[in-house]
């Protein structure tokens, strides 16, 4: 018999602040101005749009296309077909690159880990094909797998042509499509390695030594700014994706065609502060916090234990309402043994009637099989009674 506890959460709403320095976030402020052709940001853990502007328009993206090589490389990373101490010998094709570089040396061994660096920090396009035909045998097939991981994201209005995003005219996306592939991006931790690196040297195997400064300013300009990918072609202008951070909330943006640099980077700092000022993720539910009920368990030594979620849940909410929320914990059957952690139910999280996330619920504590004697014991307590 399943057991399902429905629980209702009052909301309390706080101010939001950000320590920010460079570009100041205004409080008061709660329009949104975007000077570029095409705009999208969203809530990073829900995926929830708040401002979108021609968000699904195909424009040439530059740069930005690394997001999806990036995405790419350190899958191979997560699944074990590449190792970042891993070395990669330079193809002539790859050394020849134009554009941003930082001029690998062809037939000389680089090591994964700082050829991914020198993509996040300074938009290596040698770096992105010595890494694509590594992985994929070819920057061409490389590029397929991109093309599919696009489609697999539900980026409908994406095409590569390319791992770089030198000029080509059969490549586009827009900036939703931008945005969701750079939340993709996100849920590879160790990227946040690379992206908050502002200067650093890039040693080659015969000691030369090439300068790489971080395209994204907004880590000198935007302390809640840990994250970003630029692009720029004269075909597509200023471009630039980025992520911040608040508390508990990290929200994604993306600006394509900008007319300067320094609209796109104010362009997106306006476009967080409407975020900070307007929107937090409330708190439902804290892994690090036990549930009120206890799941009841059969042939154990003890007769119920706690449980807490998985994780800890947010539901995204604007700040000037208060969505009805409540979550239903559903208890599977229990039979001990059952060790801490372990999967014992789902707890289902509610916003406005509608079904916003499912998350596991998990055992707080061991819980031992019983021996005779517990038996016994049990028995004889029930005689008592």
């Amino acid at each position: 018999m399943k057991k399902i506890i429905s629980i209702l959460c009052t909301l309390g709403l706080i101010g939001c602040s950000a320590a920010t320095y460079g570009f100041e976030l205004d409080n008061s402020d709660k329009s949104l101005t975007v000077g570029c052709k095409s705009a999208y940001m969203m809530d990073s853990n829900s995926g929830e749009c708040i401002y979108k502007q021609n968000e699904c328009e195909r424009l040439p993206i530059a740069s930005m296309c690394k997001v999806m090589t990036l995405t790419l490389v350190l899958d191979a990373v997560d699944s074990g077909k590449l190792s970042l101490d891993d070395t990669v010998t330079v193809s002539d094709n790859a050394s020849g690159m134009g554009g941003s570089q930082v001029f690998l040396a062809s037939g000389c061994k680089y090591q994964v880990d700082q050829l991914i660096k020198s993509i996040v920090v300074c938009s290596a396009n040698d770096s992105c094909v010595a890494l694509s035909e590594t992985i994929a045998g070819s920057e061409d097939s490389f590029v397929d797998a991109m093309n599919k991981k696009a489609n697999e994201l539900g980026c409908n209005d994406t095409l590569f042509a390319n791992c770089t995003g030198l000029p080509k005219s059969t490549q586009y996306s827009c900036a939703k499509d931008v945005a969701v592939m750079f939340r993709n991006l996100l849920k590879y931790e160790n990227y946040f390695d690379y992206s908050k690196i502002w200067l650093e040297d890039f040693i080659h195997p015969d000691n030369r030594v090439t300068s790489m400064t971080n395209t994204n300013k907004l880590l000198k300009k935007y302390k809640l700014c840990d994250g970003g990918k630029t692009g720029f072609t004269n075909e597509a202008g200023f471009c630039f994706t980025a992520t911040a951070k608040k508390d508990n909330m990290r929200l994604i943006s993306a600006v394509l065609g900008a007319d300067s640099s320094d609209h796109r980077f104010a362009s997106t700092v306006n476009m967080f502060n409407y975020g900070f000022n307007n929107f937090r993720n409330k708190t439902i539910l804290d892994k690090d916090v036990v549930l009120n009920d206890e799941f009841a368990v059969s042939g154990g030594k003890k007769q119920s234990f706690a449980v807490c979620p998985e994780k800890s849940c947010y539901v995204f909410i604007e700040k000037d309402k208060e969505p009805e929320i409540f979550y239903n914990v559903i208890a599977n059957q229990a039979k001990a043994p059952i060790a801490k952690g372990q999967s014992v139910g789902t707890i289902e999280i509610y916003k406005n009637g509608i079904l916003y996330e499912t998350v596991n619920a998990v055992a707080a504590e061991d819980v031992a099989k019983a021996n005779f004697g517990d038996n016994f014991k049990n028995i004889s307590d029930k005689w008592a009674i």
